[in-house]
């Protein structure tokens, strides 16, 4: 194995390890490590692909990982960066899950993931400024920005938000673009599923890996229309599965492992986790070479940069939603203070510092 794909492995591993609070957490801290740390790219090519993973279903962050391997290492470095940092969520929920079905209950790590989330906060707020100076190219875009701030703490459908910010900026050039959009946006929850062989599970969850757009909340709404209502998942399951997406790190979307194993063990783990991550690493195979293409038409630079605006704003709007639930205490603001301060002053210190830093504060506090 040669020397760039270690530094994958590595790397995609680690952010796996330490990824809590959710895609926008785990862009943030993606940036940290391959634009500033590693240099593997500017903030430009970073935001692109941002912008490249919110117009595609499924795991946003799952599919940035996909983008910087795929860019780095070709093929070798796609398969490598998505599985390792798929990987350490998928083993601790399929554990969390054994223990589930054993005792009934999940274990109590609340104090620990006390002291994460005001960190997240902090190293998303470090985040959001370079790329917003990125972003906001003119005092138009910048404009956008905002209307799309407020419309995302509005609760706007985010495909909505993007798509619209997109059309924006077409129009900028054009009164007709003529556009034919390579996805068909299935809006349908509509699954006929009984339990039995795990191929029922795989295509299930396929399913919505391929059509799904939003946060892991979305993924949840979904399965309760699938799975509870149908007779086929008791709803407090589904409820400690979202518990179980939120304390471990990685992906919400492994919560799904969690998922399966509760309906046929360890193959129906492996069908539900396989089903909704696969269609992210076919997605982004096909639209990485996209990019650039994008990037130097005027038309879709325009589409690009309106999308990427938004992408910015979005982020930004989930880092105000964690601070309101998280910065509530004088506990709370003093390890998001103390996070901020480390990473705007050392620049290069190592992201897994801050997130167990904040962790152990956390837990003493």
């Amino acid at each position: 194995m040669n020397e760039k794909l270690v530094q994958i492995g590595r790397l995609f591993l680690k952010l796996g390890l330490i990824g809590f609070g959710g895609p926008a957490a785990h862009i943030a801290l993606m940036r940290k490590e391959v634009v500033l740390r590693h240099k593997w790219m500017d903030d430009a090519q970073f935001l692109d692909l941002v912008g490249a993973t919110q117009l595609i279903p499924g795991p946003n962050s799952t599919e940035m990982a996909l983008h910087i391997g795929l860019l780095q290492a070709g093929r070798k470095g796609w398969a490598l960066a998505g599985i390792c940092f798929i990987l350490p969520a998928v083993l601790l929920t399929g554990i969390l899950a054994v223990s589930y079905k054993q005792f009934g209950q999940l274990p109590a790590v609340q104090p620990w993931i006390f002291g994460i989330k005001p960190a997240i906060v902090a190293i998303l707020a470090l985040t959001i400024i370079p790329l917003a100076k990125q972003a906001g190219k003119s005092i138009e875009l910048r404009i956008l920005g905002v209307a799309i701030l407020l419309l995302h703490l509005l609760h706007t459908n985010e495909l909505v938000l993007l798509l619209g910010a997109g059309l924006y900026g077409l129009l900028r050039y054009t009164t007709a673009p003529n556009l034919i959009f390579p996805w068909i946006f299935l809006q349908t929850t509509s699954f006929n599923l009984k339990m039995g062989p795990s191929w029922s599970v795989f295509f299930l969850f396929l399913k919505i890996g391929s059509v799904l757009y939003g946060s892991g909340y979305v993924l949840f709404a979904f399965l309760d229309t699938a799975l509870v209502s149908k007779g086929l998942l008791p709803r407090t399951v589904l409820m400690d599965a979202v518990a179980v997406g939120q304390f471990t790190p990685g992906p919400v979307f492994s919560a799904v492992t969690f998922i399966g194993y509760q309906m046929q063990g360890w193959p129906g783990a492996i069908a539900a986790t396989v089903g909704v991550f696969l269609p992210a690493f076919l997605f982004v195979l096909i639209l990485n070479p996209l990019i650039p293409r994008m990037r130097n038409s005027r038309y879709f630079a325009a589409f690009l940069d309106a999308v990427n605006m938004a992408s910015v704003a979005m982020i930004l709007g989930v880092g105000i939603q964690m601070g309101q639930n998280c910065l509530t205490s004088w506990q709370g603001l003093l390890i998001s203070s103390l996070s901020f301060a480390c990473g705007y002053f050392f620049k290069k210190i190592n992201s897994a510092f801050l997130v167990l830093g904040a962790a152990l504060l956390g837990g003493l506090i």
